[in-house]
């Protein structure tokens, strides 16, 4: 018995002497932050086959940012809906703008889809930049060309302002 318990304190010995011995002695080490993605991952829900529209419509579908911006001079020309989508919520620089836009025929089945994209960028001069209340003037056009578009239906799945 004496000869375990001897054995038992020697080994525990032994751990308390490698443990101790095994800190470092040179400067401390602080651990690399973690990569952090600005963008939150997005899923867009795909435009529906079939809508009723009316002729000449464009419309946008109520979604998480549509109570923070304004859209004017909305329309059609062709297969192209231009207009301009202002900031309601603050005079804030846009950072990022993502505009999607499906395109229907006269009986409302869809026909292309298109996509817009914003990115602020740096002032070229190096000096403040100023926030315009103007809007952001965009176009998107459907796919393939020469489609008949009767109407577009918007959705905003990005906007991220300062």
């Amino acid at each position: 018995m004496r000869r375990a318990a001897g054995v038992l304190i020697g080994g525990l010995m032994a751990v308390l002497l490698v443990v101790g011995c095994s800190s470092t002695s040179g400067p401390a080490t602080t651990p690399t932050p973690a990569a952090v993605s600005m963008a939150a991952p997005r899923t867009t829900e795909a435009p529906a086959a079939a809508v009723s529209v009316a002729p000449g419509e464009v419309r946008l579908t109520p979604g998480p940012f549509t109570d923070r911006v304004q859209l004017g001079g909305t329309r059609l020309e062709g297969a192209t809906v231009r207009g301009t989508l202002a900031i309601t919520s603050d005079v804030s620089d846009v950072l990022a703008l993502e505009v999607h836009a499906a395109f229907y025929d006269a009986t409302g089945r869809l026909v292309g889809t298109g996509t817009f994209q914003h990115a602020d960028e740096e002032p070229v001069s190096g000096g403040p930049h100023i926030p315009s209340n103007d809007g952001i003037p965009f176009a998107i056009t459907s796919a393939p060309a020469g489609t008949a578009v009767s109407a577009a239906v918007l959705t905003i799945p990005v906007l991220v302002n300062e």
